[in-house]
């Protein structure tokens, strides 16, 4: 019973992720899913006198998610896309393979005692899947800066997965809607082309688009160790139309064009090329204050969600930073900090520069693991609060 538990937390995990993604799956597919990854694996464990092997447990978790969570043909590639993320790349199961023109039987020879089982591997909760979910759900709360080689190059498999959008908001365009205000012009036309017989009313609605977002990324020293997957999350938010990304540290570098690679790791190695204050000191105020005279003002931070991912560590005057943070918050429509050592035991936000802006902030969040990502992707999203 345990280890049936662990699978399905790890099936419900998967499903976190890909709505995280931008996969619409609802509570509803979520448990289509699930009843058909059982149905799948009553199937595959029933011993049958076909000659064809039964579906491997990767399988049935591939298709079984991509019949029932997948909405929409944009959703295919966010599905591929998490789920080599959750459980490995394996053989490529998205493509059956070609049948054969003519069947032929073969004789194969098996080794008695590999066929000798412990009662543990007969448990479903030890499938190499459930394995691989469980692992990739344990990394999710861990702190990023305690992981070793391979557990980083899972979580940068696991950000690149990752969706960010923003907060929706009503705009001035208008679109064709059975319900709403009545449109003159479309009644009209429609009068017309009738002869001015009696037509339907045509009415519209008002669109919505997602709020523009920026992102401020402390690289400096104190922030070595989160700045890596921090700037692979920001990478995942610039796919948006509508994100721009900064690095803070002694300068302020715009890397909005650098992060426009689609490859991560090409994404990473421009920024690190751009960017020439990495490991230095923070200035935050002057570097706030640079944004907000050149960019922030003119246009980019108006009606914004701003995004501050930083300790809060401060070498500069502490007053500049709270008079900026205030300026900064008449001009956003949110501003939401995410701090790595908010995680931490005892953590108060006693430094000077975070206690400056912290009264200027509307949400004060984590972002010190995966978990702490999704949630603060879930603020931005206006899906929850901190």
């Amino acid at each position: 019973m345990t280890a049936v538990l662990a699978a399905d937390a790890a099936l419900l995990g998967f499903a976190r992720a890909l709505r995280e993604a931008g996969v619409d799956a609802s509570a509803e597919r979520v448990y289509a899913f699930l009843c058909a990854v059982e149905a799948l694996g009553r199937v595959s464990d029933v011993p049958s006198s076909d000659t064809r092997p039964g579906p491997g447990m990767r399988a049935d978790v591939y298709w079984a998610g991509r019949l029932t969570l997948c909405g929409d043909r944009d959703d295919l590639e966010r599905y591929e896309r998490v789920f080599a993320a959750c459980f490995g790349d394996g053989e490529p199961v998205g493509r059956r393979p070609a049948p054969a023109p003519v069947p032929r039987l073969r004789l194969v020879l098996q080794d008695v005692e590999s066929e000798r089982r412990t009662p543990a591997s007969d448990e479903r909760g030890t499938t190499p899947t459930a394995a691989l979910a469980s692992s990739a759900e344990v990394l999710r709360h861990r702190d990023v800066a305690g992981l070793d080689t391979a557990e980083r190059e899972e979580v940068r498999r696991l950000l690149a997965a990752f969706a960010l959008h923003g907060e929706a908001r009503r705009s001035a365009r208008r679109r064709p809607a059975r319900r709403g205000e009545v449109d003159p012009h479309r009644t009209v036309r429609e009068l017309l082309r009738r002869g001015g017989e009696p037509a339907r009313l045509r009415r519209h609605t008002r669109t919505e688009r997602p709020r523009r977002i920026v992102l401020l990324v402390d690289v400096s020293g104190s922030m070595a160790p989160y700045a890596d997957a921090l700037l692979r999350f920001a990478h995942a938010a610039a796919r948006g139309s509508r994100t721009e990304v900064f690095t803070i540290g002694t300068r302020l570098t715009r890397v909005t064009r650098e992060m426009a690679h689609r490859d991560p790791d090409l994404a990473m190695t421009a920024v690190a090329a751009a960017v020439p204050d990495w490991r230095g000191g923070t200035r935050l105020g002057e570097l706030l204050r640079a944004f907000l005279d050149r960019w922030g003002q003119r246009g980019m931070a108006r009606g914004a969600i701003v995004v501050v991912l930083s300790d809060g560590w401060e070498r500069g005057d502490p007053e500049l930073l709270g008079a900026q943070m205030r300026r900064l918050h008449r001009l956003a429509h949110r501003v939401v900090w995410a701090n790595p050592r908010k995680a931490r035991p005892g953590y108060a936000p006693l430094a000077a520069g975070m206690a400056a802006a912290l009264p200027s902030v509307d949400d004060f969040v984590e972002g010190h693991s995966l978990a702490a990502l999704e949630r603060l992707a879930a603020v931005v999203r206006g899906a929850g609060d901190a």
